[in-house]
């Protein structure tokens, strides 16, 4: 049989004419050389030598061996670059000159598409607040009393981001159970996963000029999916008073390509509705809808613990970016803001295994694999795809020997952690 054209897609394909994202890959007879392409299908074009076979405009920017300058050139330039990829792939006039520009996805190394500057994750889905204030707060309100007036959210480690595939090595650090008279090193027991939507700066703000709602669209680039790994032993001892800090830093997993967001429009929903009225800043009811219908699966060692819906989630992303920046705060070009967990309402919708056991464990062990995939509806029944993320455990380090006191075991199933 002939072999088939990587321009004939699979009926469903969702990487298809609709999706286009972006990444950045290496080849094995050019290892060193990074360059941007966008996955179509199975394959990936290479962006940087498409100005030779079609007209392209901003070329410079698809020679660079990021995403950053196309992510800093605006939103006009987003588009005019997403319109020529899409004519170049869909225009049989095109066909001979582009074919030797596909990549099997096979032959290529993905790497992280974009040098992130700052990275921020919120707290925005209500039934994840509401499921981790129950358990630890089962007698108290489950959540504070500020969860309904502002997203929530903490400054990350942008040096800790890491691409899809990359190993995550479990963290050792301090742990303390109530019931322990001092605390104790050693590698986390209770080592946890968020499944996430993370979304990419592209344009930078000026310091002490706030960004709007409505700035939204002229400020992000795009969408990838997250997975923010969480030693939740660590965290609990730490957390007090200042919030995460070590239990966070040590690996937050990104997925390798970033979907515009241009091809989520027929995606945009709706969040939902809201009981507590808005400081003007972030009150969204003259805006166009903020939610997203994405439909996120999240699998341990192939299989399926949970399909957390995005659209559940109670702040949405333009009021993210508008609140991180209404104290003057500026953006930087490659500012990643992540969602915070996503959870839905019922038990197979919870984003995290704290949920997903009720606070008991278990926990991930060593050698465990978890991966994320999402997608998203697009034009016409067609489905928009998010690169997937996977992460694999390895084993902690061997910590040095501590004057607190024996450094326990890790990968063990055991208890929850004492808060979130």
């Amino acid at each position: 049989m002939p072999e088939q054209s990587p321009f004939d897609l699979a009926e469903g394909d969702p990487f298809g004419p609709h999706t286009l994202p972006y990444g950045v890959f290496s080849t094995a007879d050019a290892p060193e050389r990074r360059r941007l392409g966008v996955r179509y299908g199975s394959h990936v074009l290479d962006l940087s030598a498409l100005s030779g076979a079609v007209l392209t405009p901003h070329a410079e920017l698809l020679a660079a061996p990021t995403l950053n300058p196309l992510l800093a050139a605006g939103r006009t330039a987003w588009q005019e670059v997403r319109a020529t990829v899409r004519g170049a792939l869909t225009d049989p006039a095109h066909r001979p000159a582009v074919a030797p520009l596909l990549h099997p996805l096979d032959d290529v190394t993905l790497h992280l598409p974009f040098e992130v500057a700052d990275y921020v994750d919120f707290y925005a889905s209500e039934h994840h607040a509401t499921n981790v204030g129950r358990i630890f707060r089962p007698d108290g309100e489950a959540l504070t009393p500020n969860w309904k007036h502002l997203p929530i959210g903490y400054h990350g480690r942008s040096g800790t981001v890491v691409v899809t595939g990359t190993p995550v090595v479990r963290p050792n650090g301090q742990r303390k159970a109530p019931a322990d008279p001092a605390p104790s090193f050693g590698p986390s027991a209770r080592l946890d996963i968020e499944a996430e939507v993370g979304f990419v700066v592209g344009t930078p703000s000026a310091l002490h000029q706030p960004v709007g709602l409505d700035a939204f669209r002229d400020r992000v680039f795009g969408v990838c999916l997250v997975n923010d790994w969480s030693a939740r032993d660590i965290q609990a001892w730490e957390y007090v008073p200042l919030g995460p800090f070590l239990g966070k830093s040590f690996a937050t997993s990104v997925s390798a390509w970033i979907t515009p967001l241009d091809a989520l429009d027929e995606a945009r929903t709706p969040p939902p509705a809201r009981d507590f009225p808005l400081l003007p800043y972030l009150d969204d009811a003259d805006t166009e809808p903020g939610g997203l219908d994405l439909r996120i699966e999240v699998t341990v060692n192939g299989e399926t613990i949970s399909r957390p819906p995005f659209s559940a989630m109670y702040w949405t992303a333009a009021q993210q970016l508008a609140h991180m920046t209404v104290n003057g705060a500026s953006l930087r070009t490659g500012d990643l803001f992540a969602s915070g967990t996503v959870s839905g309402p019922e038990p197979d919708q919870l984003g995290c295994l704290l949920e997903l056991t009720q606070g008991k464990g278990p926990y991930l062990q060593d050698g465990d694999e978890v991966t994320l995939t999402a997608w998203a509806p697009g034009p016409d029944g067609a489905r928009i795809g998010l690169g997937e993320v996977t992460g694999r455990i390895l084993p902690a380090p061997a910590p040095a020997a501590t004057a607190a006191g024996p450094a326990g075991s890790a990968g063990q199933r055991t208890p929850a952690p004492e808060a979130t």
